[in-house]
């Protein structure tokens, strides 16, 4: 019996770490448990009624074609629905920009993997996305925090950054940014700043990929130009995903790039699973020809809203002096900063206790700080569990303030 597999690891296999969130969501499964932690949609707005219909179509009219393996590239029929869509929305994406991925963290390792050499330098945001960090470490990247202002990723900062490195002799390789209500943040970043940061990559030949698995989800204000669309030299990759307008559990997202980019994520796509779900694909395909994702959208909006300012009233009734968070346009998070001296870690461990989770802050920070941050979620609960939890995390951080 092999009692360690350590002498058999890759240098990749040793540097996957376990995502910290879904060990959190293990303590899910405990009675009377609220959670605050995972970036969980609310099944309320899962089209099931819908699906049951699109679903007997499917097999009925193209069962065996949808039970068949599929492009590696993607369907059709879902690609081409995504390029009407951009298109009502004023913007020119072709079938041939779009890739089909397993959900759009497939799309973040396909990237990782045909981009990064062990050494290379990724710049993005402080605090930035757990997933995308602990992909791009299992490739061997180094990790270079920009810290974020209320407009997100400072460009001076940015600029100085990447010609420190250089000087240091340094391979900058690309920059990770999530520009519509970041996670964890919940920042967008103003259009003139993402022209910004497209120059900056474009004077330092820098990659640039564009997160946004929250775009679509704005409850007020003017929606900002992506990225994609900014940039003229092709060198912006946009990830998307239906997991939070749609159902996460169908495991569809894309990527929109230049051909010859997304010809490399075909290829690495291939190695990887082949060709993502047919089946599920010319569901959504369907699903969208019907106007329903649109309908959808707008529900989601309206209960998302709902509950943010919920959520917020809830902080600003309970909370103790010293703690301030973020009010977001749109997205599922709300972040937190705490007292000086309040750990967040420290702090789960007592919420946990008190049947309330959260995700603490410094999980996000690259360079190990953050200790008095924590993100929560306000998209998944209903306002009873949102008003209890609040409750419960006060409390805890009242004790923690009085050294209790």
């Amino acid at each position: 019996m092999i009692n360690s597999i350590d002498r058999f690891l890759s240098r990749s296999g040793k540097s996957t770490k376990r995502s910290a969130i879904r060990e959190i969501l293990k303590h899910l499964q405990k009675p009377g448990m609220i959670s605050f932690a995972g970036g969980l949609p609310a099944p309320e707005t899962f089209p099931v009624e819908e699906l049951n219909m699109i679903i007997a179509d499917v097999l009925r009219n193209e069962g065996a074609e949808s039970l068949q393996y599929g492009t590696t590239e993607g369907e059709p029929a879902l690609r081409n629905a995504l390029a009407g869509r951009y298109l009502t929305s004023g913007m020119t994406i072709h079938p041939e920009n779009i890739l089909i991925t397993t959900g759009s963290q497939q799309a973040i390792d396909l990237a990782a993997r045909i981009f990064i050499d062990p050494g290379d330098y990724i710049l993005c945001g402080l605090p930035s996305y757990l997933g995308a960090l602990n992909t791009f470490l299992t490739y061997g990247a180094k990790l270079k925090g920009i810290p974020l202002d209320e407009s997100g990723i400072n460009p001076a900062e940015l600029e100085r950054t990447v010609d420190h490195l250089r000087q240091l002799g340094r391979k900058v390789k690309l920059i990770y940014i999530i520009p519509d209500f970041q996670n964890p943040s919940g920042i967008t970043v103003p259009e003139q700043r993402r022209e910004q940061i497209i120059s900056i990559a474009e004077k330092y030949d820098l990659l640039i990929i564009e997160d946004s698995p929250y775009r679509e989800v704005r409850f007020e204000g003017e929606p900002q130009k992506m990225m994609f669309e900014l940039d003229h030299t092709g060198r912006v990759l946009t990830f998307c995903t239906f997991s939070k307008i749609f159902a996460p559990g169908f495991r569809i997202g894309w990527v929109m790039a230049n051909p010859v980019i997304l010809d490399k994520l075909v290829m690495a796509k291939q190695t990887s699973d082949l060709c993502t779900s047919a089946f599920l694909q010319r569901i959504i395909a369907h699903y969208i020809d019907k106007g329903l994702l649109e309908k959808n959208i707008t529900k989601t909006i309206g209960l998302y809203r709902s509950r943010r300012d919920f959520m917020l009233r809830c902080l600003s009734e309970y909370m103790p002096a010293g703690v301030t968070w973020t009010k977001p346009q749109g997205g599922l998070f709300l972040f937190l900063t705490l007292p000086a001296g309040v750990n967040g870690e420290e702090l789960l461990k007592r919420s946990l206790e008190k049947n309330v989770a959260f995700v603490p802050g410094s999980t996000f920070f690259c360079n190990n700080t953050g200790q008095n941050t924590m993100r929560i979620n306000f998209s998944f609960s209903g306002n009873d569990k949102i008003e209890e939890g609040i409750k419960r995390l006060a409390a805890v951080i009242i004790e923690s303030k009085s050294g209790k």
